[in-house]
């Protein structure tokens, strides 16, 4: 039996009802420290520009026949002030790495979303200068999503993820010091992929300054040297999930749109079954979406009505405290009140 310091091998191999034993374990682990709600976060994809070429993501620089986009600041304000949906508490805004972008557009954007709503803001845009981390947090983002995608760096080269694996880290470092309370995470069922690499990635983000972390399966990304590869198993992704709410009880682990592209029809269900307590509504202007190619074009987007059946659903209820506002009530003087976090939530 290979443990790694209390984690199991073996429980990324589980299937059928010892699996549901597991996830059911994870999500008692989660409904005791958070109770029975789940924060609701819209995310808006405000540019498709990227200066990245990594192997996975149809957004990389050498897909020339992507159409480029960059949204303008009045569209996506009268968007997310005047058009949000009711139920969710905070906002996301999303990029690939295009640091034009987030000076000309983002940082306005974020004050005018500051100055104008209650919203909790947070933002995932790459590796950027210490300076504008800075911008970024004055405007009024308090969250940064910053994946490490994996923990072999020779494996982060060879698939041409952003930059380096140290450079990656060292900014999830960086962030974590200013102040910035960061959510990372992995890909699971990448090609050749063993569980020896995934024990390593859990001991990565054990040993990283986050305040969650997601898994996402490979999903063969179009328009990209791995888009013949096989795609990640379901069932590894949503073990994957039930480990990290196992090894870290307080973190936040989302519920990944793409579930529902590894695990047609159930996959985001299942993922609140494994102790998920985040769940994102896309609200990109669908005259944009399109273009925004993580994985395919045909996307499945969830609205405001499936996140919200998939909660009820599945017994939960929506937090009426936004995310960020858990974490600054969470977190006093760097000290986490993990037992208060249950009356802090909804």
């Amino acid at each position: 039996m290979h443990e790694d310091s209390g984690i199991r091998a073996e429980w990324l191999a589980l299937r059928g009802d010892e699996q549901e034993r597991f996830h059911s374990k994870a999500a008692a682990i989660t409904a005791e420290h958070f109770g029975k709600r789940v924060f609701i976060r819209g995310v808006v994809e405000v540019s498709n520009y990227c200066r990245e070429n990594c192997h996975y993501c149809g957004m990389r620089r050498d897909n020339h026949d992507l159409s480029r986009f960059r949204a303008s600041h009045d569209q996506i304000a009268e968007l997310v002030i005047h058009h949000r949906p009711q139920s969710m508490t905070d906002i996301n805004f999303q990029t690939g790495e295009d640091p034009v972008a987030v000076r000309g557009l983002l940082l306005p954007l974020i004050r005018t979303i500051r100055q104008q709503t209650q919203l909790g803001i947070s933002v995932c845009l790459g590796t950027l200068e210490e300076r504008v981390y800075d911008e970024l947090k004055a405007a009024g983002a308090t969250i940064y999503i910053i994946k490490f995608e994996l923990a072999d760096e020779l494996r982060y080269a060879e698939i041409g993820a952003p930059g380096n694996l140290a450079e990656r880290l060292s900014h999830i470092r960086l962030l974590a010091r200013k102040g910035w309370k960061v959510s990372s995470g992995f890909i699971a069922g990448l090609p050749g992929q063993t569980h020896a690499d995934l024990l390593a990635n859990f001991r990565l983000a054990r040993e990283l300054p986050l305040a969650g972390c997601s898994v996402s399966p490979f999903i063969p990304g179009e328009a990209t040297p791995m888009a013949c590869e096989t795609q990640g198993d379901i069932d590894l992704t949503l073990n994957c999930m039930a480990v990290l709410r196992t090894m870290r009880p307080d973190w936040v682990i989302p519920a990944v749109s793409a579930l529902n592209l590894a695990g047609p029809g159930s996959g985001y269900r299942r993922g609140l079954r494994t102790g998920a307590n985040l769940v994102t509504m896309n609200l990109t202007p669908s005259e944009m979406r399109d273009d925004y190619l993580l994985y395919k074009r045909d996307r499945f987007i969830m609205t405001e009505e499936r996140i919200l059946s998939s909660i009820a659903a599945e017994g939960l209820a929506p937090s009426k405290q936004s995310l960020a506002e858990f974490y600054r009530t969470k977190y006093v003087n760097g000290f986490s009140q993990a037992a208060r976090a249950t009356a802090a939530v909804g």
